[in-house]
């Protein structure tokens, strides 16, 4: 069985998408233990590729029991997203950003909010506190789960 790649896009790839990333990954295993059909990426648009997490997201996800450490952002590329089966970004500009690159994959873009069912972008959380880390995680980490939900009906 062919797996399905789940791409989480936003700016740089060193906050937001590797959060999304790490803690889809998780909550797979916590809401569908032993599933292995469903993988998982990230890319930013604007990425100095092989750059490393912010340590507010290293720190905040260590508190969550998520090994941050070894991330290496990546710059998104057009085969990342034919590669892709969905691709989740941040915000909206995001979303119609990447829709403009390549119409032909437009079906399989959204941002992560409305994919799971509330609308609002999530906050670029660069350069701020650990704290507001910390709320940008906690919603990345619902909207995971709400997005894992909808596709468990689907795989």
């Amino acid at each position: 069985m062919a797996k399905r790649k789940i791409l989480f896009v936003c700016t740089g790839n060193t906050c937001r998408s590797p959060m999304a990333e790490a803690l889809a990954r998780r909550a797979l295993a916590e809401l569908f233990p032993g599933r292995e059909d469903i993988e998982f990426a990230s890319a930013g648009i604007a990425a100095l590729p092989g750059g490393a997490a912010a340590h507010q997201a290293v720190n905040v996800m260590k508190e969550m029991g998520i090994d941050l450490t070894g991330h290496k952002a990546a710059q998104l590329g057009p085969e990342d997203i034919e590669q892709a089966d969905l691709v989740l970004t941040m915000t909206r500009t995001h979303r119609d950003n990447l829709k403009q690159l390549m119409p032909g994959a437009a079906g399989k873009i959204y941002t992560l909010s409305e994919y799971a069912g509330s609308g609002n972008d999530i906050p670029d959380p660069f350069g701020a506190s650990e704290e507001f880390y910390r709320l940008v995680a906690g919603e990345l980490d619902n909207l995971s789960r709400a997005m894992l939900r909808k596709l468990g009906g689907q795989a």
